[in-house]
């Protein structure tokens, strides 16, 4: 999976974790494709979980608040409309986050879509902790958005670990948890979604 870092003004790269790739996109591109949603004010866990086994392959965070971002640590989704930040990316359409969602639900994995209501000023920090935390190295997608979480108004018990099945754990224990299960039968191999998410196609998805 890859990596991505944001903040107010100047954030040291030496924060960012090691090993991680530091994407930054212009000012203007991340301008350019801010998208507001209609949708409450929200935060929401993604979980991919292997088939059949059930293990955790990984964790990140779509919060929706002035503007909708997914925080993807150590992710490896991309689209070349979609501005990135240490993580951080933006302009999360229905479309988008559809296509997002289309490429980590195949024949051997699918996705937990797991939210939960917030206050649009909480939602709003969120982004701003998801923008100051950094890139993510390999394997730490579950502590990195953990580490998000943790200083947010409501989630401050979120335990700090690795394992993304534990994070869903906890976050489904907490109250007015909305979940959605997304499955389909792609191939193990995301090639051809990408050339087709390229071309403004998501053909296979299902709800």
């Amino acid at each position: 999976m890859k990596r991505r870092v944001f903040l107010a003004a100047a954030l040291p790269v030496a924060l960012a974790a090691c090993g991680a790739e530091n994407i930054w996109a212009s000012d203007e591109r991340v301008r350019a494709a801010r998208y507001v949603s209609p949708e409450p004010p929200s935060i929401t866990l993604f979980t991919v979980i292997g088939i059949p086994r059930g293990e955790g392959g990984h964790s990140a965070l779509m919060i929706n608040g002035s503007q909708r971002v997914i925080y993807d640590p150590a992710g490896s989704w991309q689209h070349p409309n979609i501005p990135e930040r240490g993580d951080v990316l933006y302009g999360i359409t229905d479309n988008f986050k559809n296509f997002y969602i289309d490429y980590h639900a195949r024949e051997t994995y699918w996705v937990a879509e797991d939210t939960i209501r917030v206050p649009l000023d909480v939602a709003d920090f969120a982004i701003r902790r998801a923008e100051q935390n950094g890139p993510g190295a390999k394997s730490f997608c579950a502590r990195e958005s953990a580490r998000v979480l943790s200083g947010v108004p409501g989630f401050e018990t979120v335990p700090q670990g690795f394992s993304p099945l534990k994070l869903r754990e906890w976050f489904l224990r907490q109250p007015g948890v909305i979940s959605k299960r997304h499955q389909d039968g792609d191939p193990a191999n995301n090639h051809d979604v990408l050339l087709r998410q390229k071309d403004g196609r998501i053909v296979g998805y299902n709800r």
